[in-house]
């Protein structure tokens, strides 16, 4: 599978139709990494972290070299996966050799010759499901455009997480995927533009306001209701 571009929507659909074909969690959970690794440009490894109440573990990994990774940062109780989960959305590390926040394992990564990581919170809806984590062997191997993909890709894989496991949570996600749709077929229809054209014009309005991309949707069928476009 070639790279994303992340305003790819249709790329993404088939990816969120692959991972909700699978019915059992262990398989999903496999097929969440194996495609990030296939899909975001630059993760050379991927793995999860999942949250079982005050207890970290990573129930899938495309590589060993994954189980080390992590397992350092529960022996430590500090890393990237951890913060994910449980401090911020999304966490970068551009150059392991100057990583300064986790200085207990920043040198352990790097010694296993990982230069760069990008962390994502895995959340449907409200909840918090766990972390995606994508390491890399090359220096700075995430820019924004691929930062912003590995979200997206995330609330994809989140979504389908849910799915063997929380149906309200997953209910929420698929809520949120038909309001994007519904305003890029808008603006699909009223400014005659393509599929991606469309996507690529909310994600604009997402980066420029620093909104959510589900924020961005509702306020434009929001303000088509009111002019009369929508009913």
């Amino acid at each position: 599978m070639s790279p994303l571009r992340s305003y790819d929507a249709a790329a993404f659909a088939r990816i969120s139709q692959r991972l909700l074909a699978e019915p059992e969690s262990e398989r999903t959970l496999q097929s969440v990494v194996d495609l990030a690794v296939d899909s975001i440009d630059g993760c050379d490894y991927a793995g999860i972290s999942m949250r079982h109440r005050n207890r970290v573990e990573t129930p899938a990994l495309t590589d060993p070299l994954v189980a080390q990774l992590d397992g350092w940062q529960y022996e430590l109780s500090e890393g990237p996966c951890l913060d994910a989960v449980f401090v911020d959305d999304v966490l970068v590390i551009e150059d392991m050799n100057s990583e300064d926040r986790w200085p207990n394992w920043a040198p352990r990564a790097a010694s296993l010759g990982i230069q760069s990581v990008l962390s994502v919170r895995l959340a449907a809806g409200e909840n918090v499901v766990g972390g995606l984590n994508l390491y890399s062997k090359a220096i700075f191997a995430y820019d924004e455009d691929q930062i912003l993909t590995a979200g997206i890709y995330a609330a994809h894989a989140a979504a389908a997480i849910a799915a063997t496991g929380e149906i309200g949570g997953l209910h929420t996600a698929l809520q949120s995927r038909h309001q994007i749709g519904m305003a890029q077929g808008l603006l699909m229809q009223r400014y005659q533009l393509n599929e991606d054209q469309a996507f690529q014009f909310l994600r604009r309005i997402s980066q420029d306001a620093n909104v959510k991309l589900h924020d961005v949707a509702l306020k434009v069928l929001a303000e088509a209701k009111s002019n009369g476009y929508l009913t």
